[in-house]
């Protein structure tokens, strides 16, 4: 473990960052060049004095999970991550971690959507990151671990997570979800991730097994969902996706007609996700 190294690194990454990079107001007592330590702490899910020891060469050799977390949070390059990997004195993630990691992109563009929920989603429907809105929306997906981090695992295996959207949507939600996972499957070929994704759920879903059989790939998830809340009800949305280069990762963004009762559903969720965070 390089501290030395470490500790620069750290330190100058969270210098290069500005605060309107991460979604938050510059303020007008803002002293520190870039970030304050205590929030990339709070972006990366840790306590301040943890990453504070970090930085001042004096910290544990923080675990995989950690540095996976302040790569996050200081909005690390792929490049960089493996950087970060390599002075902590571990190797490179292997694919399935580096998978993990979210394009940094997307996450510039997340943090600026305050007022619209929205998500960055792996290509096997791992929620990477979500904002208050989309968290108020669907359900907090941070706690979610192994196969059930993929939606459409719990798709076929959690009869709960159905009941995010209408009845009459279910049949042809369950197709879109398994033609998107074939085409990842044929782009990825024998990825063992999209392999043990779909061996479980052939082993545990006969629906899901009879879908994989049609061989249908390309179904175009749907432009127009309804939502439906348990609070507000259902909540019709227009739904767009942003992609990055090799399909990877994808930003999904819920937008309501300006006007429309939907539009102040959404304005409501705001603020009963306010309430909820309390």
């Amino acid at each position: 473990m390089d501290r030395p190294g470490m500790a620069d690194f750290l330190r100058r990454r969270r210098e290069a960052l500005q605060p309107a990079d991460v979604g938050l107001p510059k303020g007008p007592r803002r002293r520190t060049s870039g970030l304050r330590r205590e929030e990339i702490a709070t972006l990366s899910g840790m306590s301040t004095d943890y990453y504070t020891r970090l930085e001042q060469r004096r910290g544990p050799q923080p675990s995989e999970q950690m540095l996976a977390a302040i790569a996050r949070g200081l909005r690390l390059s792929a490049d960089e991550r493996d950087h970060l990997f390599r002075l902590a004195g571990h190797g490179t993630p292997t694919r399935m971690a580096r998978m993990d990691h979210v394009s940094p992109a997307l996450l510039r563009v997340l943090d600026r959507l305050e007022d619209t929920p929205a998500m960055v989603l792996s290509d096997l429907g791992e929620t990477l990151a979500q904002n208050r809105l989309a968290a108020a929306l669907l359900g907090d997906h941070s706690g979610y671990t192994g196969p059930a981090r993929s939606a459409v695992y719990r798709w076929f295996t959690d009869p709960a997570e159905r009941a995010i959207y209408p009845d009459s949507y279910h049949e042809k939600f369950a197709r879109e979800l398994v033609s998107g996972l074939r085409a990842t499957s044929s782009r990825l070929g024998r990825d063992t991730r999209v392999a043990e994704l779909v061996r479980r759920l052939s082993e545990q879903s006969a629906e899901f097994a009879e879908l994989w059989e049609r061989h249908e790939v390309g179904l175009k998830p749907a432009r127009r969902k309804v939502v439906v809340h348990p609070e507000l009800g259902g909540i019709e949305l227009d739904c767009q996706f942003l992609y990055t280069d090799d399909l990877a990762q994808s930003l999904l963004v819920f937008t309501a007609t300006p006007g429309s009762e939907d539009y102040e559903k959404l304005a409501l969720l705001g603020v009963i996700g306010q309430l909820a965070g309390r």
